[in-house]
């Protein structure tokens, strides 16, 4: 299992609306990195393709998701912020305590969200109860891709 230290980055640039009009507009993505200087290095790397034109990194910050659950659905075209609970028991007070945990799920739906995140948490051992359930404006999530497989890796 990897684990993602995710970066919300605000790219401000001129899009082209549906109109044929220009406008200035300013769009999140997550980006997994390493530090907030590789998570600029990788957004501009990531949106250069992208963007036609010039472009600012407006803003960086740290967010505190856990795990990342793509879709391979056509119709997920959103990204929704899950935040559960996972549920211990206190051994020496008998109390129950609930740990806060988020994952960013990709869906066009927040049902179809927690469904799909469900899904994904099938096997794990801890109870956990899905507090909220909330759309983001994130745009896009640029996970690390893994290095190719070589032949000495297969």
């Amino acid at each position: 299992m990897m684990i993602h230290t995710w970066f919300e980055c605000k790219i401000r640039y001129e899009k082209t609306m549906e109109n044929g009009m220009n406008k200035k507009v300013t769009e999140p993505y997550l980006v997994d990195a390493l530090s907030f200087t590789e998570a600029e290095s990788r957004i501009i790397e990531e949106m250069q393709p992208f963007i036609t034109g010039e472009f600012h990194v407006t803003a960086i910050k740290l967010v505190n998701y856990k795990e990342y659950f793509p879709s391979d659905d056509e119709v997920a075209n959103k990204w929704y912020k899950v935040k559960a609970n996972f549920i211990t028991l206190d051994e020496k007070s008998g109390k129950e305590k609930r740990t806060a945990w988020y994952a960013i799920v990709q869906s066009d739906s927040t049902v179809n969200a927690e469904k799909h995140f469900h899904e994904r948490m099938k096997g794990t051992l801890a109870d956990y109860t899905v507090e909220s359930v909330s759309e983001t404006a994130i745009m896009d999530v640029f996970p690390y891709a893994l290095e190719k497989e070589t032949e000495e890796t297969r």
